[in-house]
């Protein structure tokens, strides 16, 4: 086990978080760029050193951890070509027009600027993706925020290592010091929470936490924004036209994302809703059968699955369909309705429940009885557009990303992607945590009005010197402005 960080320790990455804040968030988006590129290059490097660690605190196979390395570096390459192309700015200009109606308009030109010191509890399932070197981490750095990452107790030893090729890599690039630190200990994350200095924060983990922590972070004399991902349930709806087409892929594709990563993903789909007289109990039972047990990240999360699978098997109406590496539960709409508060329960791992549904409304209704996940999906065909046109409204409501035919485990980094959902999916439903617009959280907009160029960010100047895309007077350009 690695110490917690003592007082002193805590004091000198918050002060050296607060001293960096200024030349590291004004720095320009090239140069920022430079650092992000730097600290990608030296975590591939480090790979053959990282991955072992990560086998050996996760549990986690080979391929896994080095693919989630390769997907932590991309998307701070991503983030880095993001900043040199300037988007991730969002700078709008609107120049001078003494006839403008109802009344002029003076020359205003807005950009996103930073927030400040980033605090990041790290995750325990994506020991690289979601934790020291994740998407949070890697947001508020191109967000020009300094980051301070809290480790997860799970991985200690990887998330010490990791922090010293990233604080390594930033020195060599010329990155102020204080850009990232990192700290250890529940009460020591707790404290720096409520640290003045610490402007928002990221969280991804469990629902109770997640919701302690954000009454903290909201109830400070400051409040700040606190970015948490909880829970979600990802529910998955088929129809009849579905299975008739195509009931055995859907029986092997949903077995295989329920139990992906030993069903220790935050996207696994925990209930599959089928209509009554499905035929796909057989083939459900032998896929879900087939699947080999695994060890689990840690004995803490171990235990909480097992008593969470205890406590649904013990939830009046609903039976066990099959078990071994898994284990597939069912049960019918009404008794889900009936219970909705024990069967609507979160369980992280290797489980999930089938519901039977009798008709269309009781389909709707199974549909309106969630609250907010990362993602919905519905499997089904041309003939159910009618239909598909009056869940699709319901599932929108209740979901950030909703699937046609496709499974949520596995989540692109893309400009386009959206990772987060209502409460209790996460606290922010308008902002995601993968993605280029992840950044968005640890940024904050300010307008210049009837500045003269000198004095302007170089961005905001007439002749873009930093030559990234702008929308001047309503058109997207990398031009000059003229006055």
């Amino acid at each position: 086990m690695t110490p917690d960080t003592t007082p002193a320790q805590l004091e000198h990455a918050l002060a050296a978080a607060a001293g960096a804040a200024p030349a590291f968030g004004s720095s320009e988006p090239a140069v920022r760029a430079g650092w992000i590129r730097a600290v990608a290059d030296a975590l591939d490097a480090a790979s053959d050193e990282l991955v072992p660690i990560a086998m050996r605190e996760s549990s986690l196979p080979q391929a896994r951890l080095t693919g989630e390395v390769a997907r932590s570096t991309g998307q701070l390459r991503m983030f880095a070509d993001a900043l040199e192309e300037g988007s991730l700015l969002e700078v709008t200009i609107d120049t001078l027009d003494p006839q403008a109606k109802p009344v002029p308009r003076p020359d205003l030109r807005r950009v996103l600027v930073p927030l400040g010191p980033v605090l990041v509890f790290a995750a325990s399932n994506f020991p690289f993706a979601f934790s020291v070197c994740g998407g949070d981490t890697a947001s508020a750095l191109a967000a020009g925020c300094p980051v301070i990452v809290k480790a997860h107790p799970g991985h200690p030893e990887l998330s010490v290592r990791t922090a010293e090729v990233m604080i390594e890599a930033l020195k060599a690039a010329g990155a102020p010091d204080g850009t990232f630190g990192l700290i250890s200990g529940f009460d020591v994350g707790v404290t720096a929470l409520k640290d003045p200095r610490i402007t928002a924060a990221g969280f991804t983990g469990s629902v109770p936490a997640g919701k302690a922590l954000h009454e903290i972070a909201v109830t400070r004399p400051e409040p700040i924004p606190f970015y948490g991902e909880l829970g979600s349930l990802n529910p998955v709806f088929v129809t009849q036209a579905a299975i008739d087409a195509r009931g055995k892929d859907i029986a092997t594709g949903y077995a295989g994302s329920f139990t992906l990563g030993v069903g220790q993903f935050c996207t696994k789909p925990g209930l599959l809703f089928l209509p009554a007289g499905h035929g796909l109990q057989d083939q459900l039972s032998e896929a879900v059968g087939a699947v080999a047990e695994a060890p689990m990240l840690n004995d803490r999360i171990k235990d909480g699955f097992s008593s969470g699978l205890d406590r649904l098997e013990k939830v009046d109406g609903v039976r066990v369909w099959a078990s071994g590496g898994a284990t597939l539960l069912q049960t019918t709409v009404p008794e889900l309705l009936a219970r909705r508060d024990e069967i609507l329960e979160e369980c992280f791992g290797p489980v999930s429940v089938v519901v039977e549904y009798a008709s269309p409304d009781e389909l709707r209704a199974a549909v309106e009885a969630f609250d907010g996940n990362l993602t919905a999906t519905l499997h089904a065909e041309d003939a159910d557009a009618e239909l598909a046109r009056d869940l699709l409204p319901l599932l929108t409501a209740r979901a950030g990303r909703v699937l046609w035919n496709g499974w949520p485990t596995g989540v692109a980094v893309s400009w386009a992607q959206h990772h987060g959902g209502p409460f209790p999916s996460t606290v922010g439903s308008i902002h995601t945590s993968v993605g280029v617009t992840a950044a968005r959280r640890f940024q904050r907009p300010v307008v210049y009005q009837d500045a003269p160029d000198a004095v302007l960010p170089d961005v905001l100047k007439d002749s873009n010197p930093a030559g990234i895309t702008r929308r001047v007077n309503g058109t997207v350009t990398t031009g000059e402005v003229s006055r």
